[in-house]
């Protein structure tokens, strides 16, 4: 029945069902100034404004390339060329009945994001600071000439100053696109006559957001010979352990492979929020009788979708994996040891390869990798002996060199040798005997304690002696380092899970992390359990939660410690998922070689944008200490009297990493040297460094001549 209030209006559909609050809302009207009711009772006026508002021309197929990877289809309507509303698409194809399906695809920014396309506060021109389009438009105006135009204001010290100055100050002021085109070309090409193409730099976000974008500016760079700055570590997003550890970017699976997992740890990693178009894999994966844990310093959004929730404090979640390694070192590989773990570390990992010990005058150290050049005869002989590692098989007890080591990446010996097929060799991953041989040797500890020796622990592992040199293997490191304890073997031991003096116990780190030593027992066993059960379907997402810190390839590198000893690494359902999730640019080596003008020159002036800025933004000046307070207490003082910016100088010198702008001269310059000389140019250049005639701009990032002049974001 309709109300009193309603009584001279017309009824709509339902509407005697509706909530008295709904009624009297539709019974007030408000027309807009063309005469179109806004919202109103139902009639005509309200009806047409309803159907103008979804009204559209067409329906086009797009994405929210935004610094996000998801990628996420979008079916976006368009009226009169303008973007009215969009509706995710649903006709992704079918992954299988036995896993969810991708769809639904899309997050609320990317609903919003046809209202953000028309924000007044987007930019749709071209701007320039006041104080310098005036210098611009008076010198260009008098002299004629753009390039000699741009040389006169940058020459005048005082022109300079002021035109930099008035940054951050706001004072832009629209220009047209012509004028700021010629402006940005005249700049670019006084840079590269003046100080070299190297002095000019470009940097993009990553090529996934959109790969035209990316490749237009990347190209142009490369053609002109300019430096290229890497998308992905300057702002801290490169799981750096990655290329450590595997020697790749970020090699992970789908999100749909969370559904695959048996136990799932959400490390740092808000799903939600970070990877929205996918969360719901993570809630889905419930279904499977799938455990899932976030570990997490707060109450994150990702949280109430776990069934358990470890709270760190922030930054110590290395702490944390470390305990969980050593339980699961103890209770699955010591004192039970598990075949399929036992047989995965012998064929996927370096643990049972042969690491050299080394004299000093307070004991033995763990030294560099045994290798084929340490045998003698006809391995010390072959191609790149010294970079093919050394084990040993456990049927015969005499050491191999199996392939897949990275001396065999550049050898000439045919293709199918670098590979991981071990034939029949059975690698040994531990030299511990009832009667063997051991060695006390000095571990490096960073948590701020110290037994004897300093800022070491001295631990036994079994040893023997290969090619004339005392060795170890990586595991029996591995067990020292994590003080998991074995009969017969010298040292300073924990006493137990308990013992919160010596790491890496789980009451040790409770210590530093403030999670209850139980529980970390408790997670690491059930991780291990299961991936034992599954064959590995144990899985951890990580995050920028512990990517984003100064020590985050450690914290990683305990995390793939986990993944990887419980022969989880490869598995579907099992190992590591990094938040950027399917992170891939399709057509790669296609898109290579057109953004890096790889059909033009090659290599392009490629390097890190991390190392980049810290010489050639002087951030270096402002470090309170120096390396040797991170280096390893068994360093033996490597790194005294140095500043943090000797060691990306002397990694440039030493070949190590790129370094950009190279030299203290015009490579242009140098290029012509050569030719006039009749020299090749490695040639030449190699004599003038020799000579002290030239430098690496790295030993003097504050020199004029050396730092770059040019950026393109």
């Amino acid at each position: 029945m309709v109300n009193d209030e309603n009584a001279g209006a017309r009824t709509v559909r339902g509407e005697r069902d509706w909530p008295l609050a709904a009624r009297r809302l539709l019974s007030r009207r408000e027309v807009s100034a063309d005469g179109r009711a806004v919202y109103g009772t139902g009639d005509e006026k309200w009806e047409g404004f309803y159907r103008d508002r979804w009204s559209h021309d067409k329906v086009v197929r797009s994405t929210h390339g935004v610094n996000c990877t998801g990628s996420c289809s979008w079916m976006v309507y368009v009226k009169d060329g303008i973007i009215t509303w969009e509706h995710q698409a649903t006709d992704y194809p079918s992954i299988g009945s036995d896993c969810p399906e991708y769809e639904p695809r899309g997050c609320p920014r990317g609903a919003s994001f046809s209202w953000y396309t028309y924000s007044p506060s987007r930019v749709r021109h071209s701007y320039v600071r006041g104080t310098l389009l005036r210098m611009w438009r008076e010198a260009r105006g008098r002299l004629g000439d753009p390039v000699t135009a741009w040389a006169e204001i940058t020459g005048d010290p005082e022109r300079a100053r002021a035109y930099k100055r008035a940054r951050g100050k706001g004072g832009f002021v629209r220009a047209g696109w012509d004028e700021v085109a010629e402006l940005v070309a005249a700049a670019q090409v006084h840079t590269v006559k003046e100080y070299g193409p190297d002095r000019v730099a470009g940097f993009s976000p990553i090529p996934a957001m959109s790969m035209a974008s990316f490749a237009a500016g990347a190209r142009y760079h490369s053609l002109i010979g300019g430096t290229l700055l890497s998308f992905y570590d300057w702002y801290a997003d490169l799981p750096v352990a990655s290329p450590q550890v595997f020697g790749d970017q970020t090699d992970v699976p789908e999100a749909a492979d969370w559904w695959n997992a048996g136990y799932l740890i959400m490390w740092g990693s808000n799903i939600p929020v970070t990877r929205t178009p996918d969360a719901h894999f993570l809630t889905e994966t419930r279904y499977n009788g799938t455990k899932v844990v976030a570990v997490s310093p707060d109450y994150a959004d990702n949280v109430k979708h776990a069934g358990e929730w470890l709270s760190p404090h922030p930054g110590t979640d290395g702490a944390l994996a470390m305990a969980m390694g050593h339980v699961i070192l103890r209770e699955f590989l010591v004192d039970r040891e598990v075949p399929y773990f036992r047989d995965y570390l012998r064929a996927f990992t370096g643990a049972p390869f042969l690491v050299t010990l080394r004299e000093r005058a307070d004991g033995l150290v763990p030294d560099g990798f045994l290798t084929a050049a340490d045998l003698g005869g006809a391995e010390a002989g072959a191609e790149n002996a010294g970079s093919k590692t050394v084990l040993l098989d456990s049927r015969t007890g005499e050491p191999v060199v199996p392939n897949g080591s990275l001396g065999f990446r550049w050898a000439g010996t045919g293709e199918g040798r670098w590979n991981l097929d071990l034939g029949d060799v059975v690698p040994e991953l531990s030299l511990l005997e009832p009667t063997g041989e051991t060695a006390a040797v000095a571990l490096p500890r960073f948590d701020g304690g110290a037994t004897e020796g300093g800022g070491s622990m001295v631990r036994g592992v079994p040893v023997r002696r290969v090619g004339g040199k005392l060795v170890t293997t990586v595991f029996d490191l591995m067990l020292a380092q994590y003080g998991v304890e074995r009969p017969g073997l010298p040292g300073d031991w924990p006493t137990g899970y308990e013992d919160a003096e010596r790491p890496y116990t789980p009451a040790w780190q409770e210590t530093i992390t403030s999670v209850p030593a139980v529980q970390a027992a408790r997670i690491a066993r059930e991780f291990a359990r299961n991936a034992e059960r599954t064959g590995g379907r144990s899985m951890i997402i990580m995050g920028a939660g512990t990517n984003h810190w100064f020590h985050s390839d450690t914290i990683y590198r305990a995390f793939l410690a986990l993944t990887t000893m419980t022969g989880c690494q490869g598995v579907n359902g099992g190992g590591w998922a990094h938040y950027v999730g399917q992170e891939k640019v399709r057509p790669v080596t296609g898109l290579q070689h057109l953004a890096f003008a790889f059909d033009w020159q090659r290599p392009t002036r490629h390097m890190a944008g991390t190392s980049y800025w810290y010489l050639n933004s002087d951030q270096w000046r402002y470090e309170a200490f120096g390396p040797g307070e991170l280096a390893s207490p068994l360093g033996e003082g490597l790194f005294k009297g140095k500043a943090f910016a000797d060691c990306p100088a002397q990694a440039v010198r030493l070949g190590w990493t790129p370094g950009h702008p190279a030299f203290n001269r015009n490579p242009l310059d140098l290029a012509d040297e050569a030719k006039a000389a009749g020299r090749p140019v490695p040639e030449h250049i190699v004599d003038e460094l020799r000579s002290g005639r030239l430098r690496f701009a790295a030993e003097d990032p504050d020199d004029p001549a050396n730092f770059p002049r040019v950026l393109t974001v």
